[in-house]
């Protein structure tokens, strides 16, 4: 498929996972109803963003893979023809835990998982504690709605982390996104750190030659004097680095956005940087530091 339609699902979370579900399932319909091939949620869509803190009985949130919601969203993707991707708090067994992306095909088939390699641990962003690193690699699947690659929130920043997933074949890299300001900060730094965040993604997408999608949450959660405030501003770009689309800061919306995959091909051959890398000269990016 060349031409497809992707939507974003900018959501703002409660306290009852069975809510954001049935808010997730009615979004979906809509993104659908609107000509949607291609659905991303949010990270973590099913609860607030919990890792604020380090509490051991909140590992009870997780679930297996497949499981419960990947059951009901497969319904769901089987019945409106669309392929989804769904990031979950994996359970893989006991004491195992892993930010896991799972994509789903229109027929109601579960493709593959993405589990998160890069694990962020920051004030209020304790991911460490709750999750393993990833150990599937860097990959994109093959669907009806194209060759997705995923990757979630944090591996935004990591250059390699996109040009390794592009390398598989990826048209389009998705990023289920958590990601917000510290409210005491955001006057200072917020605007700074939001167009950093969306020119990061940008450049990965002009870097590689491919779209980008990044969907966000919205909404303050946590200590109602501190916590996070979740920024939105979920956004499609093109090969160029162009933006064709972005939620604002404060809504729930649903992006539809058509993308055109041929242009990944009138990108590569005016800015051929696959053709151009010196794959020979890049030993030093595969260690922790060469400057020693």
């Amino acid at each position: 498929m060349t031409k497809v339609q992707v939507g974003l699902i900018q959501m703002k979370m409660t306290e009852a996972p069975a809510e954001n579900l049935r808010e997730a399932e009615a979004r979906i319909v809509e993104a659908a109803g609107r000509g949607a091939n291609l659905i991303v949620l949010p990270e973590l869509f099913l609860t607030p963003y919990f890792c604020q803190k380090e509490d051991p009985a909140l590992f009870d949130l997780a679930e297996p893979i497949p499981g419960p919601t990947t059951t009901k969203l497969a319904e769901l993707a089987k019945k409106l023809k669309v392929v989804l991707v769904v990031s979950l708090f994996e359970k893989r067994t006991p004491g195992l835990y892993h930010n896991t992306a799972v994509v789903i095909e229109k027929d109601g088939s579960i493709l593959g998982l993405y589990r998160k390699m890069h694990i962020p641990h920051d004030p209020l962003f304790y991911e460490k504690y709750y999750f393993t690193p990833g150990d599937l690699g860097f990959k994109s699947f093959d669907t009806s709605a194209g060759k997705v690659g995923v990757l979630v929130c944090w591996d935004q920043w990591y250059p390699e982390a996109a040009r390794a997933t592009a390398l598989t074949g990826a048209q389009i890299l998705v990023y289920p996104t958590a990601i917000a300001w510290h409210p005491s900060e955001k006057a200072e730094y917020g605007e700074a750190q939001r167009e950093a965040w969306e020119l990061a993604q940008r450049a990965h997408a002009l870097a590689n030659g491919v779209f980008v999608a990044s969907v966000n949450r919205i909404g303050h959660e946590g200590d109602p004097k501190g916590g996070l405030q979740f920024w939105g501003n979920s956004f499609v770009s093109d090969p160029y680095a162009r933006v064709l689309a972005r939620a604002g800061t404060e809504k729930a919306e649903v992006l539809v956005v058509p993308v055109d995959f041929a242009k990944i091909e009138d990108t590569r051959r005016n800015w051929p940087f696959l053709r151009d890398r010196r794959i020979d000269a890049y030993g030093n990016v595969g260690k922790r530091w060469a400057g020693d």
